[in-house]
């Protein structure tokens, strides 16, 4: 027996992950919803998905899904999950999960209730080039983090409202906040400083701020900056983090990872691993075995994720520090 899935959403993501999903042979993708008729039909013809929809309530009705995956902007959020779980589907969850932590934590709660297998898409956690940088800080002593997201603003008109995206940190930083999450441990303290330099010149409706910086403390003392910014042309850019321990330097970008011990010991590794196959791997695992073990980012640990950046956030409001609440001090293995 095939599982059967359906998929919220028509964008750029929906497309990568209709494409792995129709090359496994245990998946029918069986019903997609957009936000028009049309869109749902173009995504269903493109990768031969059985039925479209228009309305999430009616594609639950009509169809008997074995999971569903949510790829949507952060704004639409919400009523997609509870839908879910009150009928008790398992959902694969593109980040950020929203643009608070009122609504995400909701949605935790009612999981929780129902023990319901999820996964979120902080893909990067499956690249080989972090799993093997877990395991060597797991043998250093760090002293302190840089990271960096620079780029250009994405052209959707959601993303440059704040309103909508939730701005950079949430929505696009959120994947190096999660990677020092996985790899370092919890964050306790947040202070960040947020500006509007060059895209409200440039685009009308630009309300998400445009520079940022923000300082991490973790639970166990060590420090980290992460900064980003989305005033760069288009195919300009560097995204990566830098770890600087008392036994060399870490580097990490999306393709390498360069480990420097000395003037002339340096080593390098590049990702061979697909990590947008590899997470879809461990949650069809998951639903045809029960077993999670696979699955690196569930709904509750991307939960503190999104605490981190929204904290941020009304950090750069408030122009205090915010200390994140419940995340606990914990060993990273």
């Amino acid at each position: 027996m095939k599982l059967l899935i359906g998929i919220i959403g028509t964008g750029w993501f929906s497309k990568v992950h209709a494409k792995i999903l129709s090359e496994m042979e245990e998946v029918q993708l069986q019903a997609v919803c957009g936000t028009s008729i049309v869109k749902a039909q173009e995504l269903a013809s493109e990768f031969n998905i059985a039925s479209s929809y228009d309305n999430v309530s009616e594609m639950l009705e009509k169809e008997r899904l074995d999971a569903v995956y949510i790829l949507v902007p952060p704004m639409s959020h919400g009523e997609i999950e509870m839908q879910l779980i009150e009928r008790g589907i398992p959902f694969f969850v593109e980040k950020p999960i929203g643009l608070d932590v009122e609504q995400p934590s909701r949605i935790l709660t009612a999981i929780r209730e129902k023990s319901l297998i999820t996964s979120v898409g902080y893909h990067f956690r499956y690249s080989d080039t972090v799993t093997q940088m877990k395991a060597m800080l797991a043998q250093m002593n760090i002293g302190m983090i840089t990271g960096n997201w620079m780029g250009s603003m994405p052209q959707v008109a959601w993303w440059r409202d704040q309103e909508r995206s939730g701005g950079q940190f949430i929505e696009q930083t959120t994947h190096l906040v999660d990677i020092l999450r996985y790899c370092v441990g919890e964050i306790e303290e947040v202070y960040a400083m947020y500006g509007s330099q060059v895209m409200h010149k440039q685009f009308e409706g630009v309300t998400a701020a445009d520079v940022g910086t923000v300082t991490l403390k973790f639970n166990s003392g060590i420090i980290a900056n992460v900064s980003n910014t989305c005033v760069l042309p288009d195919g300009v850019g560097k995204v990566g983090i830098t770890f600087y321990a008392q036994e060399g330097m870490l580097e990490w970008d999306t393709k390498n990872l360069k480990r420097t011990t000395g003037a002339h010991s340096t080593s390098e590794i590049t990702n061979v691993v697909n990590p947008y196959k590899a997470e879809n791997e461990a949650f069809i695992h998951a639903l045809k075995t029960g077993d999670r073990g696979r699955i690196l980012s569930d709904y509750e640990d991307a939960y503190k994720t999104q605490q981190v950046t929204v904290a941020a956030l009304k950090s750069a409001k408030s122009g205090t520090s915010i200390h994140v609440e419940g995340n606990h001090s914990h060993d990273v293995e």
